[in-house]
């Protein structure tokens, strides 16, 4: 394991420096507490984080996304922590202020691997995580067919990231398939001490408010175009008391509407349209303001 922490902190904050510096995990938490409801825009890679941080302050690291970007697969447990810790590590790196969640799907493993992934990307200044109590083989919290862990064995898991990070926030996610359930285990899960609780594909609001108005923690909800829960509003989810939003896919499904777009004209006409893109000066002034404002 020392390895690993070797690799993945490349650039540590002095003890001189932190001393005067808020972490990301406390000022993700600051801002849940004291602004309106935080959404965080999926990305799949470090181009479309800078693009998405033009309009938003709020990144979400989607394994899905990574899924497709880097693999060319679907989202059936293919990332692997170190996809994981490579993309938001470099993402932060050209967003020092956005605020960060990164997927880390069930931990990738155990819960030394999960553990050990999460300190990792605290050590690296990411803000979250959201980590989900699948039993492998895992997949898409939008797909059929998931099964889960029992609650004792996902709290095992749990329990070990929880006792390993100083602030970085942890969003406990269960993607159980029935609502009694899902409500047991958010219960379960935020008296363990998570950050934050998520069930998943969620396709009713009044499943929301129950959670809200029930459980003492901070309620997280997923926006996937084509999913399962249906597309709510910003103000619905805020007044059914969600305080962050995932929108998994939206970086990842407008580049493939684009591209697609695109190609099937030039295909057609031979020449490369002119009309809905950008030209080279768009793209190099996204590469030069890589922080919003």
């Amino acid at each position: 394991m020392a390895l690993f922490f070797y690799i993945y902190n490349r650039h540590p904050i002095s003890n001189d420096m932190s001393k005067n510096m808020k972490s990301a995990g406390s000022l993700f938490e600051t801002r849940i507490k004291t602004d309106k409801i935080l959404p965080l825009i999926g990305v799949y890679d470090v181009f479309s984080a800078l693009i998405a941080s033009k309009y938003f302050d709020g990144i979400f690291v989607s394994g899905f996304s990574t899924a497709a970007s880097a693999y060319g697969l679907p989202d059936v447990g293919f990332v692997n922590w170190r996809d994981q810790i490579d993309i938001a590590t470099r993402i932060r790196h050209v967003l020092p202020d956005s605020h960060i969640l990164v997927d880390i799907d069930d931990g990738f493993g155990d819960e030394v691997i999960a553990s050990n992934t999460v300190k990792s990307l605290e050590n690296n200044n990411l803000s979250a995580v959201m980590m989900e109590d699948q039993r492998r083989p895992r997949m898409c919290g939008h797909f059929d067919n998931k099964e889960v862990l029992p609650i004792d064995e996902y709290l095992v898991k749990l329990n070990a990231v929880l006792s390993i990070r100083s602030d970085i926030f942890v969003v406990a996610r269960t993607d159980t398939l029935t609502p009694d359930d899902g409500f047991t285990r958010a219960v379960k899960y935020a008296e363990a001490g998570a950050s934050g609780i998520m069930v998943e594909a969620i396709t009713d609001l009044e499943v929301v408010h129950k959670l809200s108005n029930d459980i003492d923690c901070t309620i997280m909800v997923n926006q996937l175009q084509g999913g399962k829960s249906p597309n709510w509003s910003l103000q619905e989810l805020e007044d059914a008391g969600v305080s962050i939003v995932i929108y998994s896919t939206p970086s990842l499904f407008s580049a493939q509407h684009g591209m697609e777009t695109f190609f099937k004209s030039m295909k057609e006409t031979g020449i490369m349209p002119t009309n809905g893109t950008v030209g080279m000066d768009d793209c190099v002034k996204i590469l030069k303001t890589p922080t919003k404002g």
